[in-house]
């Protein structure tokens, strides 16, 4: 299940769909901005989700990329000291980066990233878990060697339901500045 409620800070306003009176079609509209380095002011940007995580999706994404038995057999999860059958970590992350592809990405300045600096897997995401995705801008600043570009650095965090935070990932982008996507037009 895809993300279908916008909570954006900055140019669609935070939880705007929820809190105005705008037809959808017009605040996807105006949503379809192209976002800049300069609208990433250091704070929340938002939350996205949520993202419906089933046992057939753990089950196939470890069978394919992480096969190892906490991910695949219930009887060897039990007994693990996940204490039960759980998604592979990097299952979690690809999951964030749809999650911040669907959320924002997608429609940014983006020139790509220069690697992740930090992930941190705190607790097991399990089958039929809804995840959402809060994330802040933690640093923003221009680039020296090339300063018609920015380098956003992201602190996205994965949740289940009851809030519980499952996975922590720290991340730069390299971001284009609003001058120079202007002049690109």
């Amino acid at each position: 299940m895809r993300a279908n409620r916008i909570e954006i800070a900055g140019k669609c306003g935070h939880n705007l769909a929820s809190r105005t009176a705008i037809p959808r079609t017009t605040l996807q509209q105006y949503c379809m901005t192209t976002l800049t380095f300069e609208d990433f002011p250091i704070g929340r940007f938002g939350s996205f989700g949520p993202h419906h995580v089933s046992r057939e999706d753990i089950l196939a994404f470890a069978s394919e990329f992480d096969p190892q038995p906490m991910h695949l057999d219930d009887e060897a999860a039990r007994q693990s000291m996940l204490k039960g059958l759980s998604g592979s970590g990097w299952h979690l992350c690809s999951i964030m980066m749809r999650m911040l592809c669907d959320g924002f990405i997608t429609r940014t300045a983006s020139l790509g990233s220069p690697g992740v600096d930090e992930v941190r897997w705190l607790a097991p995401m399990r089958p039929g878990d809804d995840l959402t995705l809060d994330v802040d801008v933690v640093e923003a600043r221009v680039s020296k060697s090339r300063p018609e570009t920015g380098i956003v650095t992201f602190k996205s965090t994965a949740r289940n339901a009851a809030g519980q935070a499952l996975c922590e990932m720290t991340s730069p982008i390299i971001v284009g500045r609003r001058a120079s996507a202007e002049g690109a037009r």
